[in-house]
């Protein structure tokens, strides 16, 4: 599975800690021993950034279809975003509810597990994202769903005249139209834990 052995089965936010001085902070944004204790055990071979110039974009909600299915661990390097998750586990009890949280330039990450969907709105300009994925990208395999699938809940705060999407992120299919490839494997419904 994508190089995901993960005891993790729904979305995890990490705290992680600044040591601040006179000079500004200093943060491990990324320790396989801590991950390990909370049960994230994985590689992750590439690693990903997006930026985004305007308030009100609207990036997802993609995942990537087996055998490369994507574990990711994400973070808000500079702005704040509105990070959305869907869960597309085929007879989870939450199939197709969402999660939303804020993720700010304060330092928190989102891991998201294989099986949902991920997307973010930014909610301020000048905004970067970075995360770590679990499988390399193969276009072959990329998939999604629309952003704006009433099913799916989602309550994006979009600024006056519409948030700003892609070309093909507009063209993804909604929920009622997924042929999910992943199966719901106990774990309970999606839910948040924090770290």
């Amino acid at each position: 599975m994508s190089g995901v052995e993960t005891s993790v089965s729904n979305v995890l936010l990490i705290s992680s800690r600044r040591h601040v001085d006179s000079r500004g902070w200093f943060s491990e944004t990324f320790k396989r021993p801590r991950l390990n204790q909370l049960g994230i055990i994985c590689e992750f071979p590439q690693d990903n950034q997006s930026w985004s110039r305007t308030r009100g974009t609207i990036r997802g909600l993609h995942f990537q279809r087996p055998p490369s299915a994507q574990a990711k661990l994400i973070a808000c390097v500079r702005g704040r975003v509105l990070d959305v998750v869907v869960d597309v586990r085929v007879g989870s009890p939450s199939f197709g509810r969402s999660l939303a949280v804020e993720l700010t330039d304060a330092g928190e990450q989102l891991f998201v597990p294989v099986g949902f969907a991920h997307g973010f709105l930014t909610l301020t300009d000048d905004v970067i994202v970075s995360y770590k994925v679990s499988a390399l990208y193969d276009p072959a395999l990329d998939a999604g769903l629309a952003w704006n699938d009433p099913d799916l809940g989602v309550d994006w705060p979009a600024p006056t005249g519409g948030p700003i999407v892609s070309d093909r992120d507009a063209a993804l299919p909604r929920l009622s139209a997924l042929d999910s490839p992943f199966v719901y494997e106990g774990g309970g419904p999606l839910s948040l834990t924090m770290a």
